[in-house]
């Protein structure tokens, strides 16, 4: 599966570790980018969905301690 672009609904489930009726939802509130060529079976783009599942990045508690540090030091928001 590692080298396929196009994933069908069953093998995106499993990549993304979730289970098909959580990701049906997500297709069907439109959450998750996804394609649907024939009007019935749902198709994904790997690299979409990896984007998708990296795109709300949070920070480790040493990133906001060092921030905190330089506001208090500076007085500047360390742009990230």
């Amino acid at each position: 599966m590692e080298t396929k672009k196009v994933l069908t609904f069953e093998e995106a489930a499993n990549y993304m570790g979730m289970s098909k009726s959580c990701l049906y939802k997500m297709t069907s509130q439109k959450i998750v980018p996804h394609y649907k060529p024939n009007g019935k079976m749902i198709f994904f783009d790997r690299e979409e969905l990896e984007t998708y599942l990296l795109s709300v990045r949070v920070k480790p508690q040493s990133e906001i301690e060092e921030a905190a540090s330089t506001y208090v030091v500076t007085g500047k928001h360390k742009k990230a």
